[in-house]
């Protein structure tokens, strides 16, 4: 006699293909640009019905904003556990820098959907990145070391020159090698606090 395989919970399932449709989009999106990606291509990638896609979202932006909104918070949520995780403000800012690095390093396509596609794409999917950007602001401004005088705007500026840095390489292509820029990134956020020369040389974890 065989055995029957068991059924999957429905919740179960629905959620696998919403996150099949997410992960389709943000794979077409780094491939061909939002614009290109069409509902189509999107189902085929998926392989789910359109009907599938139309009970879950409203449509192709809806879906692009969901998987926008779904990888920030990914992406938010490991730098903050590794800077919980971790003692003292230098420490802490390394930390979460090789945190975020490692996570676009494995996440390519959702890295390039959410740092480069989404800042043009459409006028919320802007808005969903500018909302991303003032979380890491704050992040820095909670963990980085105190006590320097300096502008009311330094997160601001050390956060947007990081994404910038970063997203020139998720455009050509090298996401997966962006951990070999933690080194750089880490001398460019804390020498403002602790001045040129005096960050200490602890690197990331091998």
């Amino acid at each position: 006699m065989t055995s029957m395989r068991p059924e999957l919970p429905r919740e179960f399932v629905a959620g696998h293909k919403r996150r099949r449709m997410m992960d389709a989009i943000a794979e077409l999106t780094a491939e061909q640009g939002y614009e290109a990606t069409k509902i189509a291509d999107i189902v085929r990638r998926a392989a789910v019905a359109r009907k599938t896609l139309y009970d879950n979202f409203d449509g192709k932006e809806d879906l692009f904003l969901s998987a926008i909104d779904t990888s920030l918070r990914e992406m938010r949520v490991i730098v903050e556990e590794a800077c919980e995780r971790t003692q003292g403000e230098e420490e802490k800012v390394s930390a979460g820098l090789e945190a975020l690095l490692d996570y676009i390093a494995g996440h390519p396509a959702e890295s390039k959907m959410c740092l480069v596609e989404a800042i043009s794409a459409t006028p919320s999917s802007a808005r969903l990145y500018d909302v991303g950007v003032r979380h890491f602001v704050e992040l820095l401004r909670a963990s980085a070391p105190s006590g320097a005088d300096l502008p009311k705007t330094i997160e601001e500026s050390l956060v947007g020159g990081v994404a910038w840095i970063i997203q020139q390489q998720v455009r050509r292509g090298e996401a997966e090698s962006v951990l070999e820029l933690h080194d750089e990134l880490r001398q460019f956020v804390l020498s403002p606090y602790l001045g040129v020369g005096r960050v200490g040389g602890a690197g990331r974890r091998k």
